[in-house]
């Protein structure tokens, strides 16, 4: 006897959950393939010149004070220059001294009153086997000054400022993403940097000799990075500008820009910080460390949208809902079959569906991303639609089939093509499937010729109908 079509949807609908295990075994592929991708496209942001942060320039002033200190020293005979001893304990003699020393104080921290910042970068791709990261070069021009008056007009008591040693530092993430000339322009000429010379702090640093003067300085740096780059808003009036031929920023940071334009060609952004929004003091006797004033910075990420792991990672999640929606459609091409489709068709079917998302990553790491998504919807489409003509004997009813798939795959690749709209496509495709399910067996006799009986219902002790 043949089995009733609800019987079959449920033993359909088991197969469709077993689904999730050769689908978790594809996404733990892509996992690996990802993660090495990710690793690959690190090291070559790393010795390219990695992510950088542009904190500085501050000018920090040494600070003496003269004071008198005891000290003791060993007594000397005048005559004879030897060390007089304690005649019992045969220990040198000292005498106790006063003497006025010069000792070191903490230096003053001295921030930019203006702090304008104009960076330009171009990107290009670099290449690693298989694998591809963008990298930028940027030239990064800074004018900036210093508050001199009120700095000159501190009160500080008995320490005096060494301002002829006084020195500009500018941090940097590293200096290794200094790869072109770098200069610096003060009021009386070109001033001579040097590399920072402290590995907890890279960066570079120029002495200006005495800044009292005032005046504007102007800094140039050509840096490598990768991924990101950011700037500490310094100044007490900070105004930063970017252009870069990249059309996928990502704003970062503690800030995100007043003004951005993103084209196909690039994109442009612009911040204006005032000195309250930012947690600096701008003169201070103490500086804050690199993670401080990471905290405080504020950029751009050179981000790659939607990249085709992103793209295998979406597919798997929504496999099972192409696998679904494929068995459904098996289900109601045979449901007027005698002899029915057997679940271990269905479970090919479903295998052949799993294996969609690894082919699309393994030709998409070759060819890219949409020939490879072509390549492999084409290939399981054509698949399965033989294997229903020939495998399943539907006949012309497989053309259905591939219809079918096609509309799915078509549908697919939309949701993986715009995360914005990936679950209204998804949803949406979901219910129709749903709601075409329920018109196609709205007269449907779910329970079959051995399951009426189940159900029947008696009155008055009266056996039930033959009709139920």
């Amino acid at each position: 006897m043949r089995r009733g079509f609800g019987t079959r949807f449920l033993i359909v609908g088991i197969l469709i959950l077993l689904m999730f295990i050769p689908l978790f075994f594809v996404s733990a592929v892509i996992e690996d393939r990802h993660s090495l991708s990710r690793d690959t496209v690190a090291e070559i942001g790393r010795l390219w010149g990695g992510e950088q942060t542009l904190a500085g320039p501050v000018l920090e002033i040494p600070v003496t004070e003269e004071v008198e200190r005891d000290f003791t020293r060993d007594l000397v005979d005048p005559e004879t220059g030897e060390v007089l001893t304690d005649p019992e304990t045969g220990e040198p003699r000292t005498e106790t001294f006063r003497q006025r020393v010069t000792e070191r104080r903490a230096p003053l921290h001295v921030y930019p009153d203006r702090f304008d910042v104009e960076i330009a970068t171009q990107t290009e791709v670099r290449h690693r086997g298989i694998f591809t990261a963008p990298v930028y070069r940027a030239q990064v021009d800074i004018a900036f000054d210093f508050p001199m008056a009120q700095v000159a007009a501190l009160d500080m008591g008995s320490q005096t400022a060494a301002w002829d040693r006084a020195r500009i530092r500018f941090f940097l993430s590293g200096n290794n993403a200094l790869r072109r000339d770098a200069s610096l322009t003060g009021p009386g000429g070109e001033i001579a940097l040097e590399p920072n010379g402290d590995a907890r702090q890279p960066g570079i640093v120029a002495a200006p000799g005495d800044p009292r003067g005032g005046g504007t300085y102007n800094l140039s740096l050509g840096i490598n990075g990768a991924g990101l780059l950011r700037v500490t808003p310094v100044g007490r009036q900070t105004e930063v500008t970017m252009r870069s031929d990249w059309p996928h920023p990502s704003f970062r940071g503690a800030f995100l820009p007043d003004e951005s334009e993103i084209t196909d060609a690039g994109f442009a952004a612009h911040w204006s910080i005032p000195h309250l929004a930012r947690s600096l003091q701008q003169i201070s006797r103490s500086h804050p460390g690199p993670r401080d004033l990471a905290a405080m910075s504020f950029g751009v990420s050179f981000y790659e949208p939607n990249d085709f792991y992103q793209k295998a990672y979406r597919a798997a999640r929504y496999g099972i809902l192409y696998i679904a929606l494929t068995f459904l459609t098996v289900l109601l091409i045979d449901r007027t079959r005698d002899r029915p489709v057997h679940p271990v068709q269905y479970f090919l079917i479903g295998l052949a569906q799993s294996t969609f998302v690894l082919l699309m990553v393994s030709y998409a790491e070759q060819i890219g991303f949409a020939a490879a998504y072509a390549l492999s919807a084409g290939a399981v489409t054509l698949l399965l639609t033989l294997f229903g003509w020939l495998g399943l004997s539907l006949g012309r009813r497989a053309l259905v089939l591939g219809a079918m798939l096609v509309l799915v795959y078509a549908v697919l690749y939309l949701i993986l093509q715009s995360e914005d709209y990936a679950l209204l496509a998804g949803s949406t495709l979901a219910f129709v499937a749903i709601a075409a399910t329920m018109f196609v067996t709205r007269n449907e006799d779910w329970y079959g010729p051995e399951g009426r009986g189940l159900f029947r219902t008696k009155t008055s002790g009266a056996p039930a109908s033959p009709e139920g």
